[in-house]
């Protein structure tokens, strides 16, 4: 089966793994809707899984609509990247991500995320783990041989690992990755991006703030095109990320910085269709009116979907689809009132009823 970053275009545009928003109804959504040519995962804490976290395995499910799909991972701890590489694998993901740039106070604080910025020797041995582990792998190890790993998660994965496609229980390449960010403090590609490209990972996806900016700001993009400089001739992809409004904004950034490809990020909440070639402007009267509806009947599969795959986990709320609803009644017309009812509702009926009131309302105005 041929590498995973080969198969793709280019440049190519995909949806970048984000905290909270990426789970797999969501992925679901943008994939059907808006066919980005890559999706992440949200990032999981290899200690956390190691330790036997069972729930976390929710963050990593996926169907087979997804693909090309990559786990993104996060942590300090090398072994545990190893051990849960032979998971990854066993589960049929096609690329293993490790985040190295979440600028979380209560991720980079401890090491993790963009906190490897300062420390790149660390980071070295995390990617040269994760890569030991696919080799493990390649070479027959299974759940049930990693060392720690709790009996009942081990057993989990396994079962899954059965019922995939038989193209994906075969030892395959399965390749590492990274994303990461310009720099700690301050813009620092000239000194981090090296350390990366020596470690010769499949991909670096840059967003184009430091960690001190977080989110605020602009997204420097100058500093990703310098990386692009950098990573010539290393074989090494390198993916731009931040401030991207659509796909015709990233085929044009990627034209403009020589990326091999593109990440969007929050340009996609509520509106799969940022991935399309002609994105509609949702604000716009005319011809564009219905599309801007047809949102709310996507937010309909959506919320069930949400409902029907993750309600049978532990911790399970309704509560969290509520932030993907906020998104989709953005920009429509009375958007406060529709936003405060799906706000308010506490399972996916209550949303619909909602949703129809709404659509009740403006059909007789």
């Amino acid at each position: 089966m041929p590498h995973l970053w080969n198969t793709l275009p280019r440049p190519l545009i995909g949806l970048s793994p984000m905290d909270g928003m990426t789970d797999h109804p969501y992925r679901h959504i943008q994939k059907r809707y808006g066919n980005p040519d890559l999706i992440f995962t949200e990032f999981v804490r290899v200690e956390r899984l190691i330790a036997g976290e069972m729930k976390l395995l929710r963050e990593l499910l996926y169907d087979e609509s997804q693909r090309p799909i990559v786990a993104q991972v996060y942590g300090t701890a090398p072994d545990a990247f190893r051990g849960v590489a032979v998971l990854l694998c066993r589960l049929g993901f096609d690329g293993i991500d490790i985040n190295m740039g979440c600028p979380s106070n209560s991720v980079a604080e401890n090491g993790a995320g963009a906190g490897l910025i300062r420390t790149p020797a660390l980071a070295a041995e995390i990617i040269a783990a994760a890569r030991a582990g696919v080799y493990d792998w390649q070479k027959g190890a299974t759940a049930w041989d990693v060392p720690g790993l709790a009996p009942a998660l081990a057993d989990r994965v396994e079962q899954s690992h059965a019922r995939l496609p038989a193209q994906y229980r075969q030892p395959r390449d399965v390749p590492v990755s990274v994303k990461t960010r310009i720099g700690y403090d301050h813009p620092q590609v000239d000194e981090w991006i090296p350390h990366l490209l020596d470690c010769a990972p499949a991909a670096i996806s840059l967003h184009g703030r430091t960690l001190a900016q977080a989110y605020s700001g602009s997204a420097d993009w100058s500093a990703i095109g310098r990386t692009v400089e950098l990573a010539r001739g290393s074989g090494t992809l390198i993916l731009g990320n931040g401030d991207v409004a659509d796909r015709a904004d990233a085929l044009a950034r990627a034209d403009a910085y020589g990326v091999d490809g593109v990440l969007i990020g929050r340009a996609s909440y509520g509106n799969p269709f940022v991935f399309c070639a002609h994105t509609a402007n949702p604000t716009a009267s005319g011809p564009f009116v219905a599309e801007r509806y047809r949102r709310l009947s996507i937010a309909r599969e959506h919320l069930l979907l949400f409902e029907k795959s993750l309600s049978t986990w532990p911790g399970y709320a309704f509560q969290r689809m509520h932030k993907h609803l906020s998104c989709y009644a953005r920009q429509m017309p009375g958007a406060r009132g529709l936003r405060r009812a799906l706000l308010q509702t506490v399972d996916a009926a209550g949303a619909i009823q909602a949703l129809d009131a709404y659509l009740a309302y403006r059909d007789h105005k």
